[in-house]
């Protein structure tokens, strides 16, 4: 009596297995490692924006500290410690956001496009967020290309006032490529069009704000500068 097991081992589909399974550890390794190009993603940089008039009059500057790297479902995620500081290096607002990336394309909170003033007016960390979509950066963008919307509100009790804050970032376009050269280096950029809507209410009067914007993005690195009527905001210097 013969009690030995035979096992029949398809070759075919065990090659078909491993290969899938080969294809899947490249493909996280290799989403990982186009994330962390990005100069946001990057664990314990420190990150400065230098923001003027459009006359180059000096409005003060960001730091930002980036902290708190998780991994899950191939989604890279980093939390962003920012300062706001005036023209004389006093800090007049501070916040925590989050930034996420998957396979390339980078995911930016969209608390940090409030314009200046309004941020020195809101604080974030006091307030209630209600709705806040991650602003989408496509991996690979050409001139032409529509980018997603993205839109934010929150509300806060302001000395018993409420006051409430809605951005809208719309009709965001690629209209071409550009070099832009900074403090920080230069670096290859696509420009991207967009305009923007803020409304401020505080009790029952509103406040309306519309202007339009222009980034520059470096693709796998990160914005470089944006303009608009209330000023530029330019990075100035990435160190750690």
């Amino acid at each position: 009596m013969n009690n030995s097991v035979s096992f029949n081992v398809d070759w075919a589909i065990m090659k078909s297995v491993l290969s899938i399974l080969l294809l899947f550890s490249l493909f996280h390794e290799g989403s990982s490692q186009v994330c962390s190009s990005f100069y946001l993603m990057q664990q314990n940089r420190n990150i400065q924006f230098a923001q003027t008039s459009n006359k180059g009059i000096s409005n003060g500057s960001i730091q930002i500290t980036t902290s708190v790297q998780r991994e899950k479902d191939n989604v890279l995620s980093s939390m962003l410690h920012t300062s706001l500081l005036n023209r004389d290096g006093r800090q007049v607002g501070s916040g925590l956001y989050k930034v996420a990336c998957n396979n390339g394309v980078l995911m930016v909170d969209m608390a940090m496009f409030i314009p200046r003033q309004q941020a020195e007016q809101f604080n974030k960390n006091q307030a209630v967020i209600k709705k806040n979509s991650l602003l989408e950066y496509p991996a690979k963008m050409r001139t032409g290309d529509q980018l997603k919307d993205g839109h934010f509100l929150m509300e806060i009790d302001n000395n018993g006032v409420q006051q409430i804050l809605q951005l809208e970032i719309s009709n965001r376009r690629v209209t071409g490529t550009e070099k832009i050269s900074t403090k920080a280096g230069s670096f290859d950029c696509v420009t991207i069009t967009y305009q923007v809507k803020l409304n401020v209410q505080t009790g029952p009067i509103v406040i309306p704000l519309n202007f339009n914007a222009t980034e520059w993005f470096a693709p796998g690195f990160g914005t470089i500068k944006t303009q608009s009527e209330s000023g530029i905001t330019t990075l100035s210097k990435i160190s750690g």
